[in-house]
């Protein structure tokens, strides 16, 4: 199963600009893929703007976020991959949502009996 982190960027990108709110996103600039200019980030962490008058062409597929945004005047790409993004929120309230730095998709589980423990349906007439 694929990730569900780019989906949730996603909805709470549309969710916050229909509120007429301003996205952020907290980026990790360590991670792998990331290009970013380092030097606009504190304690390896960046806070980019990403709303539309802050940044042009902005793609958030399923593996990266790519915009154009400007870095002290200058016009910058920048590239961001899913697995970088910590938290998306609103700069007027705070709200969105925090990511885990080492968040993996927890796995199906298996309803089988060899399982204990794991609550199941039962019917009740």
């Amino acid at each position: 199963m694929t990730t569900s982190r780019p989906y949730l960027i996603r909805a709470i990108h549309e969710w916050i600009l229909d509120n007429e709110m301003t996205p952020y996103l907290l980026v990790d600039i360590e991670g792998d893929g990331v290009d970013i200019p380092r030097q606009q980030g504190q304690n390896g962490k960046i806070v980019l703007n990403i709303s539309p008058h802050a940044v042009e062409g902005l793609m958030m597929g399923n593996d990266a976020i790519g915009f154009r945004a400007r870095f002290g005047g200058i016009a910058t790409d920048v590239y961001v991959p899913v697995d970088a993004v910590l938290a998306i929120y609103s700069k007027e309230n705070g709200r969105g949502m925090v990511f885990n730095e080492d968040e993996e998709e927890p796995e199906p589980h298996d309803p089988s009996p060899d399982h204990p423990g794991r609550p199941r349906l039962k019917v009740v007439k």
